[in-house]
């Protein structure tokens, strides 16, 4: 049988696509697991000044984990480091990653003690909107003291994550943050009633997760024998270099996690539940962002660091194509549903004795506005990584400073001008998203980096039909929110199984009615 031209790459395609898949199925586990830690602090604790401490302390030791580990280091180390697995010895990638592992370690170790040491004189700006009320200031003080060590461990262990992620071992870092919410939930379920303040036993969780979490990994890296032994000799030249590239790494990646942690110290200063209200929305917006686009990026900042440094631009162009649709696939039925569906799933989830049918109104404005900047957040996490794989930190850093400016302003603006609430600092960040991520696709398309591979029409009618076939189905099959105040637990989960199930099959019973097929949708290694 002859061999048609879509059929002669098959033999190459498909690498990334099943490496999205293992990544996104480990990831999978643990957002569904996150979802379930949501549920469980939602019922048992509800918005209220104790959940708003507790969102607030564990902003701070996530906000410079985005920053020094997943962020701005996972950007400037993984290019490095797949230069030197695909150029250099085994002996001179440990000696890579111990003087790494030194240089870190010592670093994170250093700032984590003195936030631990001075935390009542750091929570004071922090934590401003807490000050008229001692005890809550108080609670959100010892709540940060007892989750900042969270950084140094996780930091470590996102370390150990970029070396599995090079080497092509997607799995296992995937999973990992799973035990970050067994340690919430059970820390919930049975730490919290020995507490007098119920909330102090989540803090305590986030510390054990820590801990459990770069222990886990460690027994994977003894067996790639990369396992680091950090070494605090002179300057190594890979160190140098990683410590050039993440410099102003630091100041774009710091960009969007400034944004969030503006946005919680705005909603400190509202009404008591904003950081809550911010909190659910968020997390409901993060599933599918982190099971898939975050996903996808993993997959992708390896690969396009390896076409770079083998000197293949155009494979490095069709990786980003394809990065790209993938996130289109997935983004635009994820927010469609997120916004169609809004209510009944904040309901069916959170909605309870601890929280209101207020509560729910109030998550449902914030998540219609984040979810409207979901598809840009995604697409960030694709582009971006076209730069920073390419050993190019700066063109990311300026075109983030631009949107930070920008989501500042319109902090303001739907904020304190228009009146918009907790839903102005969501709405705010994701018009800020657009314009991050339209800056990032211009740099790219202008330097002939990104290029639009064939195609494009076709993909975007067959995209256009399956969203609306689903969207239709959902919006009726979901009536008025108000009756599902009505149902029974079992009523709503079922009936949301139902959209949800069939929302999924009609939008994939479309596409391949108009012609897409499972290779259109793979990419090559």
């Amino acid at each position: 049988m002859n061999e048609t031209p879509d059929d002669k790459p098959a033999r190459r395609r498909g690498g990334l696509l099943r490496s999205s898949a293992v990544t996104g199925g480990m990831t999978l586990v643990s957002r569904v697991l996150g979802l379930a830690r949501d549920v469980v602090l939602a019922r048992m604790f509800g918005p209220g000044d104790g959940t708003d401490a507790f969102f607030l302390a564990f902003k701070i030791p996530n906000f410079l984990r985005r920053l020094f580990a997943e962020g701005a280091f996972n950007q400037a180390f993984i290019p490095v480091l797949s230069e030197y697995r695909s150029q250099r010895s085994l002996a001179e990638v440990q000696a890579l990653i111990n003087s790494v592992a030194g240089r870190l370690g010592a670093v994170v170790l250093v700032l984590t003690l003195f936030v631990v040491l001075a935390a009542p004189l750091i929570s004071v700006p922090i934590a401003w909107g807490f000050r008229d009320d001692p005890y809550k200031f108080k609670l959100f003080v010892d709540m940060l003291r007892i989750t900042f060590p969270y950084l140094f461990l996780i930091t470590l262990t996102a370390f150990a994550s970029s070396i599995l992620n090079t080497y092509d071992k997607f799995a296992v870092p995937a999973l990992t943050p799973a035990l970050l919410n067994i340690s919430l939930i059970a820390a919930a379920l049975y730490l919290s009633p020995l507490m007098v303040q119920p909330e102090i036993a989540l803090a305590w969780g986030v510390f054990i997760a820590g801990v459990v979490q770069l222990v886990f990994q460690l027994p994977f890296l003894a067996r790639m024998r990369l396992l680091p032994i950090p070494q605090f000799k002179p300057p190594h030249e890979g160190v140098q270099r990683i410590m050039k590239l993440m410099i102003p790494a630091l100041f774009g990646v710091s960009v969007s996690q400034i944004n969030l942690l503006l946005d919680t110290f705005i909603a400190s200063l509202l009404v008591s539940g904003s950081v809550s209200w911010l909190y659910f929305s968020d997390r409901l917006v993060e599933l599918p962002l982190g099971i898939f686009g975050i996903a996808i990026a993993t997959v992708v900042l390896p690969s396009l660091s390896r076409k770079h440094a083998d000197k293949s631009p155009e494979a490095f162009a069709a990786t980003l194509d394809w990065a790209f649709r993938m996130v289109l696939i997935i983004a635009v039925p994820a927010s469609l549903a997120l916004i169609l569906l809004s209510q009944p799933l904040i309901i069916t989830l959170f909605q309870g004795q601890n929280f209101s049918v207020d509560d729910v109104v109030k998550v449902t404005s914030s998540l219609q506005a984040y979810t409207f900047g979901l598809l840009a957040f995604m697409a960030i996490k694709v582009f971006a990584p076209g730069f920073y794989s390419r050993q190019d930190t700066r063109t990311p850093v300026r075109i983030g400073i631009i949107a930070m400016v920008a989501n500042m302003v319109l902090n303001i603006l739907l904020v304190f001008v228009l009146d918009f609430a907790h839903t102005g600092l969501a709405l705010a960040t994701s018009l800020a998203a657009f314009l991050n991520a339209g800056l990032l696709l211009h740099g790219l398309h202008k330097q002939n980096i990104f290029r639009f591979q064939a195609g494009w029409s076709v993909f975007l009618l067959r995209m256009l039909a399956a969203n609306t076939v689903m969207s239709l189905f959902l919006w009726l099959v979901a009536g008025d929110w108000r009756r599902w105040l009505e149902w029974g637990s079992w009523e709503r989960i079922g009936q949301m199984t139902l959209l949800c199930v069939g929302g999924l099959a009609l939008y994939m019973l479309t596409l391949s009615l108009c012609g897409a097929r499972l290779r259109h949708f793979q990419g090559q290694e």
